[in-house]
């Protein structure tokens, strides 16, 4: 555009300066935004069959002073062993990370025995064979099935994820303006995937008389499409709590969830106590400069 040209404004027969028609534009953009967020979840409230927006959950290890629930992970490792372990591999997980602090802090004789229980493949040995041996604390926890192809021949053509970090992986969108306040202080939202998998877990809904569900798939309203190969996992009284905890289906996804949250981040406890230590010392340290700044200049005629 030629120097001193003004441009036209948005109604017919008017002119403005750039800065106007630039702040005009900006403000419609906005209220475009605003108008998309307000119809959007409208229209997918009045859509069929669409997922369900997931239930948000109060966690011991959310926020910056969070810390993981020693006996809630315990619970979530039962729970994983006895039900979630036939289908799902944890392969990131060693059995000695059992025993390291901020986790489930099993004894070194309960991680011995727990490896002791299992059986892992080794080698090749001397004659270039391949061998199966008697785990140790070291050893990772072996998958449920040899290969890809072997678990989806035993699950119907469906593949069971690994859990390692299945709640990092899992999430679902908060839409606007939530987003826009995830990563703030006091408002920092990063339990999207830990919500969504207790949710998708307590899911499990009869399917409504218009909607087909394929053989082999099952109706969760929290799934995308609605449609799941995963057969519901949890029911009551399926697994047994030595502490007391409800034995509930609501209660066994919160406590397996948990430890995968803990699987996905072992390390959160001490990368939070690190943050911290950090934090405060450069605000010592920005004081320390304020103040010396201060006392060398003070006395500097300006």
């Amino acid at each position: 555009m030629a120097a001193g040209c003004p441009m036209l404004d948005l109604r017919p027969g008017k002119e403005q300066t750039p800065m106007k028609a630039s702040f005009r534009l900006m403000t419609l953009a906005v209220a475009a935004l605003a108008m998309v967020a307000v119809t959007t979840p409208a229209a997918r409230a009045g859509a069929s069959h669409e997922e369900e927006k997931p239930e948000r959950h109060e966690w011991s290890f959310a926020g910056v002073f969070g810390r993981f629930d020693k006996g809630q992970l315990r619970r979530g490792f039962k729970v994983y062993k006895e039900v979630c372990s036939t289908c799902h591999s944890i392969k990131m997980l060693a059995f000695r990370n059992l025993g390291q602090p901020g986790g489930p802090e099993l004894s070194e004789k309960e991680v011995a025995d727990l490896a002791a229980s299992y059986k892992v493949k080794d080698g090749p040995n001397d004659t270039g064979e391949y061998f199966e041996r008697t785990a140790r604390p070291s050893d990772r926890f072996p998958p449920p099935f040899a290969n890809e192809q072997a678990a989806r021949a035993a699950m119907s053509g469906a593949y069971p994820p690994d859990m390692s970090v299945l709640v990092k992986a899992r999430g679902y969108h908060r839409g606007f303006p939530g987003f826009l306040f995830d990563g703030l202080p006091g408002f920092s939202y990063q339990e999207h995937g830990a919500d969504y998998i207790v949710s998708l877990l307590k899911g499990y809904k009869d399917a409504p008389e218009d909607f087909k569900v394929p053989d082999g798939q099952y109706y969760n309203v929290y799934m995308i499409g609605r449609r799941i190969g995963m057969p519901p996992p949890l029911s009551d009284g399926a697994v047994t709590y030595d502490d007391g905890a409800p034995q509930t289906v609501d209660q066994y996804a919160k406590d397996v969830t948990a430890f995968m949250a803990w699987v996905a981040e072992p390390s959160l406890v001490s990368r939070k106590k690190i943050g911290l230590g950090v934090i405060s010392f450069l605000i010592v340290f920005a004081g320390l400069l304020y103040f010396t700044k201060r006392k060398i200049w003070s006395n500097v005629a300006h």
